[in-house]
């Protein structure tokens, strides 16, 4: 039986394309072993798929001043200790990183045994952990084709992000029944990412008056963020988190307003959905979801709204453009090839087994 390593970890998005694959990967007969942090959020995630899940040690590798520059090294190390012993004992055929300060040490594990590894970088311009893993890795799926210039020519595969095969399966009626709403008025999602956003969620909220008399709104807000004073105000509903049932939500949807996260901007994608990214400023990240959305914009499957521009006028009149040009953005995202990333990345792993 063929053997392989899924490893990443940190945040969702490095954590929900490995998912993505495992249907494929078992359908293809491969044992499945995972390598994460002891106590990261993608442990259940994976737990929970069925998965055996290993636990190292990590630390994060900071560009600025900060104590734990001088521990996290030695956790790291550590990490790659723990990772060579586990290659030892489950002897993978290749390893699949999706990214975060975990996969490091066993990237860095797999080149000193031998192992091939491919590599997803999700934004733009990688990030220092993927950078790090590069010269290790065989080869490198990103999601951009701007991203091909950062990567080196005979490792860069434009592919696009896996996406969960469940996500394309999702049924509108079900989605309006989940949510309490008609089929008479058009859906608007709003995600402001795995934790929310506030800023989205008070622009938003501060729309309705002027948004429900046309639109219905289903608000995805994040854990702890529910506006009491707005449950029961009709055509409006509002969740903390939303699993199984996100699917339908995405059917039932006719737009939706996202931040640029690339995993979520590439679901938006595959379900061919007009969308307003409205990207992490500059100021509370490295820009990459600025970077993100400028490429969906400007291959014409998204509106671009930055943070600071955005207004109740400015993202009024984004919904009303975005919603009136709605078969533009429909037509354009069919057009794109970055839909089959699940089939283009197994065909990959395939390849690097002899």
């Amino acid at each position: 039986m063929k053997k392989i390593i899924l490893t990443g970890g940190g945040t969702a998005g490095h954590v929900t394309p490995n998912l993505a694959l495992i249907p494929s990967l078992r359908e293809r007969g491969y044992e499945i072993r995972y390598i994460g942090s002891y106590q990261g959020m993608e442990k259940k995630l994976i737990e929970d798929a069925g998965i055996p899940y290993s636990g190292i040690s990590s630390g994060k590798l900071r560009r600025y001043f900060d104590l734990k520059n001088f521990s996290d090294p030695f956790r790291v190390i550590k990490g790659y200790e723990e990772a060579c012993k586990l290659l030892k004992e489950f002897k993978p055929d290749v390893i699949f990183s999706k990214g975060g300060f975990v996969a490091v040490p066993v990237v860095m594990a797999a080149r000193h045994r031998h192992i091939p590894t491919i590599i997803h970088e999700s934004d733009m311009t990688p990030g220092l952990a993927n950078k790090l893993c590069i010269p290790s890795a065989k080869k490198v799926c990103c999601n951009f084709p701007e991203t091909l210039q950062y990567l080196p020519k005979d490792k860069a595969v434009l592919t696009g992000s896996p996406i969960r095969a469940e996500l394309l399966k999702g049924d509108r009626l079900a989605g309006l029944q989940y949510a309490h709403l008609s089929a008479e008025k058009p859906v608007i999602l709003v995600i402001g990412g795995s934790l929310g956003s506030v800023i989205v969620n008070q622009a938003v909220r501060s729309l309705l008056p002027r948004l429900l008399p046309d639109y219905q709104v289903v608000h995805i807000c994040g854990k702890d963020h529910l506006d009491e004073a707005l449950i029961g105000t009709a055509r409006y509903v509002q969740y903390e988190y939303v699993d199984a049932p996100l699917k339908h939500l995405f059917a039932a949807a006719d737009l939706v307003i996202s931040r640029a996260g690339a995993n979520s901007i590439c679901e938006i994608l595959a379900l061919h959905k007009p969308n307003i990214l409205i990207p992490l400023s500059a100021a509370a990240s490295r820009g990459d979801q600025i970077l993100n959305a400028s490429s969906f914009a400007k291959q014409g499957f998204s509106t671009l709204l930055e943070e600071e521009a955005m207004t109740e006028d400015t993202l009024y009149q984004a919904i009303s453009e975005t919603y009136k040009n709605r078969s533009s953005f429909i037509h354009q995202m069919e057009q794109s090839h970055l839909i089959n990333a699940v089939d283009t990345i197994i065909d990959l792993i395939e390849d690097c087994i002899p």
